[in-house]
């Protein structure tokens, strides 16, 4: 791992210490077998073509200041009036500026499920996510052995929770495999470099079994790219730094979707 990972993973094991001392991992999950059954995340990416999973993060390790800085329950609000598939959160505050207590306003302000995406090593930030209204979690499989992604997939589905298990590269996509991933997502940027590809999913998209619904992540600015990656097998796709970026997220995210020609003048 790079410096960023092993710097993020050494807070995330800090944060994970820190909640505990709070709340025990047994009061949370106790707290989660209270709560209504999970928005159904899988399903909202399988009901049609042009699928968009529409994120919301107010910086990165490569951008330091998004232009969108709208408060994520706004960002919500445009992206369903969009027509957005679902929603995606990116809850590592400290690195990217967005957090788990931005969730619930999220979920209040549009009626669609909810993937939280942080740097998950350990049931306890699971159940602390399902808390706080996640409906769906990432498991980035670079960060994980094959027992600790089995263990941590299993624990997921145990609170209710859909997992979107992220792989870069074929032994990343050999234990989603493993642990009997049905939804699977495709990072073009490469956690250690930074570098952006959409050839990563060129290549990868040929490798997924039957019956995977593969989410593509990363580097999707326009509506060829979204036509090309669904020729080769993709359901949806994870839009965050190019709607984050733009002068209208709204109208961008209706081109992805091929609701609105690029050519065509803003209302």
């Amino acid at each position: 791992m790079n410096a960023f990972l092993t710097r993020v993973i050494d807070q995330k094991r800090d944060e994970i210490e820190a909640g505990r001392r709070r709340h025990s991992e047994a009061d949370l999950y106790r707290q989660c077998r209270e709560l209504s059954p999970c928005r159904d995340f899988r399903g909202a990416l399988i009901a049609g073509p042009d699928r968009i999973i529409a994120e919301v993060k107010r910086r990165s390790p490569s951008v330091d200041r998004f232009r969108r800085q709208e408060p994520p329950a706004e960002l919500a609000s445009r992206y369903h009036a969009a027509g957005a598939a679902a929603l995606s959160l990116v809850t590592d505050r400290l690195n990217f500026g967005t957090g788990p207590e931005d969730i619930r306003p999220m979920r209040d302000a549009a009626p669609l499920p909810l993937v939280a995406k942080d740097f998950v090593i350990a049931p306890w930030q699971l159940a602390s996510l399902r808390l706080a209204g996640a409906d769906c979690v990432l498991l980035i499989a670079r960060l994980l052995d094959g027992d600790q992604l089995a263990d941590l997939n299993a624990a997921a589905r145990d609170l209710g929770l859909a997992t979107l298990v992220e792989c870069h590269d074929e032994a990343d996509v050999g234990r989603a495999r493993s642990v009997g991933a049905d939804l699977v997502g495709i990072n073009n940027r490469d956690l250690d470099t930074f570098i952006v590809s959409v050839d990563v999913s060129r290549r990868l998209l040929a490798a997924m079994p039957v019956g995977t619904v593969v989410v593509v992540e990363s580097g999707i600015a326009g509506r060829s790219e979204v036509l090309e990656l669904q020729g080769l097998g993709a359901a949806a796709f994870l839009v965050g730094g190019s709607l984050l970026q733009s002068d209208d997220p709204g109208r961008l995210l209706r081109v992805l979707r091929g609701a609105e020609s690029a050519s065509s003048e803003v209302s």
